[in-house]
Protein backbone atom coordinates (compact mmCIF):
# COMPACT_ATOMS: atom_id res chain seq x y z
CA UNK A 1 0.00 0.00 0.00
CA UNK A 2 1.47 3.33 -1.04
CA UNK A 3 1.07 6.38 1.12
CA UNK A 4 -0.67 9.41 -0.33
CA UNK A 5 0.27 12.99 0.42
CA UNK A 6 -2.94 13.57 2.38
CA UNK A 7 -2.25 10.55 4.61
CA UNK A 8 1.13 11.99 5.57
CA UNK A 9 -0.06 15.58 5.75
CA UNK A 10 -2.97 15.00 8.12
CA UNK A 11 -1.11 12.97 10.71
CA UNK A 12 -1.39 14.17 14.29
CA UNK A 13 1.67 14.91 16.41
CA UNK A 14 1.97 15.96 20.02
CA UNK A 15 3.48 19.22 21.25
CA UNK A 16 6.93 17.80 21.98
CA UNK A 17 7.21 16.23 18.52
CA UNK A 18 6.00 19.45 16.90
CA UNK A 19 8.62 21.54 18.75
CA UNK A 20 11.32 19.05 17.80
CA UNK A 21 10.25 19.25 14.15
CA UNK A 22 10.22 23.06 14.34
CA UNK A 23 13.79 23.15 15.66
CA UNK A 24 14.95 20.71 12.99
CA UNK A 25 13.22 22.59 10.17
CA UNK A 26 14.48 26.00 11.37
CA UNK A 27 18.03 24.65 11.22
CA UNK A 28 17.41 22.92 7.89
CA UNK A 29 15.80 25.99 6.29
CA UNK A 30 19.08 27.89 6.56
CA UNK A 31 21.06 25.31 4.57
CA UNK A 32 21.88 26.14 0.92
CA UNK A 33 20.64 22.77 -0.32
CA UNK A 34 17.23 23.35 1.23
CA UNK A 35 17.05 26.84 -0.32
CA UNK A 36 17.76 25.30 -3.75
CA UNK A 37 15.13 22.64 -3.13
CA UNK A 38 12.56 25.37 -2.41
CA UNK A 39 13.51 27.25 -5.58
CA UNK A 40 13.25 24.06 -7.65
CA UNK A 41 9.84 23.27 -6.11
CA UNK A 42 8.55 26.68 -7.20
CA UNK A 43 9.33 25.79 -10.81
CA UNK A 44 7.20 22.64 -10.75
CA UNK A 45 3.44 22.19 -10.83
CA UNK A 46 1.93 21.08 -7.53
CA UNK A 47 -0.04 17.83 -7.41
CA UNK A 48 -3.81 17.89 -6.96
CA UNK A 49 -3.45 16.60 -3.39
CA UNK A 50 -1.04 19.36 -2.53
CA UNK A 51 -3.28 22.04 -4.05
CA UNK A 52 -6.25 20.66 -2.08
CA UNK A 53 -4.22 20.78 1.13
CA UNK A 54 -3.13 24.38 0.47
CA UNK A 55 -6.72 25.39 -0.34
CA UNK A 56 -8.04 23.81 2.85
CA UNK A 57 -5.31 25.47 4.92
CA UNK A 58 -6.06 28.89 3.40
CA UNK A 59 -9.79 28.46 3.94
CA UNK A 60 -9.36 27.53 7.61
CA UNK A 61 -7.03 30.51 8.03
CA UNK A 62 -9.70 32.80 6.56
CA UNK A 63 -12.24 31.49 9.07
CA UNK A 64 -9.76 31.98 11.92
CA UNK A 65 -9.09 35.56 10.83
CA UNK A 66 -12.80 36.30 10.56
CA UNK A 67 -14.09 34.74 13.79
CA UNK A 68 -10.97 34.79 16.01
CA UNK A 69 -8.82 37.84 15.16
CA UNK A 70 -6.58 37.29 18.22
CA UNK A 71 -5.78 33.70 17.20
CA UNK A 72 -2.03 34.39 16.93
CA UNK A 73 -1.81 35.59 20.54
CA UNK A 74 -3.64 32.53 21.95
CA UNK A 75 -1.94 29.66 23.75
CA UNK A 76 -1.56 26.29 22.04
CA UNK A 77 -4.39 24.84 24.10
CA UNK A 78 -6.73 27.69 23.19
CA UNK A 79 -5.76 27.37 19.53
CA UNK A 80 -6.63 23.68 19.47
CA UNK A 81 -9.99 24.40 21.13
CA UNK A 82 -10.70 27.16 18.59
CA UNK A 83 -9.76 24.83 15.71
CA UNK A 84 -12.09 22.14 17.04
CA UNK A 85 -14.92 24.68 17.35
CA UNK A 86 -14.33 25.92 13.81
CA UNK A 87 -14.30 22.44 12.34
CA UNK A 88 -17.37 21.31 14.24
CA UNK A 89 -19.38 24.45 13.47
CA UNK A 90 -18.18 25.25 9.95
CA UNK A 91 -16.77 21.90 8.73
CA UNK A 92 -19.07 21.42 5.73
CA UNK A 93 -18.78 25.09 4.77
CA UNK A 94 -14.97 24.89 4.98
CA UNK A 95 -15.02 21.82 2.70
CA UNK A 96 -17.24 23.58 0.18
CA UNK A 97 -15.19 26.78 0.10
CA UNK A 98 -11.89 24.90 -0.03
CA UNK A 99 -13.08 22.95 -3.09
CA UNK A 100 -13.87 26.24 -4.80
CA UNK A 101 -10.52 27.68 -3.75
CA UNK A 102 -8.73 24.55 -5.00
CA UNK A 103 -10.26 25.07 -8.44
CA UNK A 104 -9.09 28.69 -8.38
CA UNK A 105 -5.58 27.62 -7.31
CA UNK A 106 -5.42 24.97 -10.05
CA UNK A 107 -6.38 27.61 -12.59
CA UNK A 108 -3.72 30.02 -11.28
CA UNK A 109 -1.04 27.31 -11.04
CA UNK A 110 0.13 27.81 -14.65
CA UNK A 111 0.61 31.54 -14.08
CA UNK A 112 2.43 30.94 -10.78
CA UNK A 113 4.93 28.56 -12.40
CA UNK A 114 5.35 30.87 -15.39
CA UNK A 115 6.23 33.77 -13.09
CA UNK A 116 8.65 31.64 -11.07
CA UNK A 117 10.43 30.47 -14.20
CA UNK A 118 10.63 34.02 -15.57
CA UNK A 119 12.08 35.22 -12.25
CA UNK A 120 14.65 32.42 -12.34
CA UNK A 121 15.72 33.39 -15.89
CA UNK A 122 16.22 36.99 -14.76
CA UNK A 123 18.45 35.87 -11.88
CA UNK A 124 20.76 33.78 -14.02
Amino acid sequence: MTKRFTDLYERKVNVIQRKKQARRMAKLAKSPSFQLKKKRALLKFRSADKIDAVARKKTIQQFRDKFFPQYDEMSLQQKSIVDQKLLSKFGPKIDKISKRMAMRLKKDEVERVKQARAAQREDS
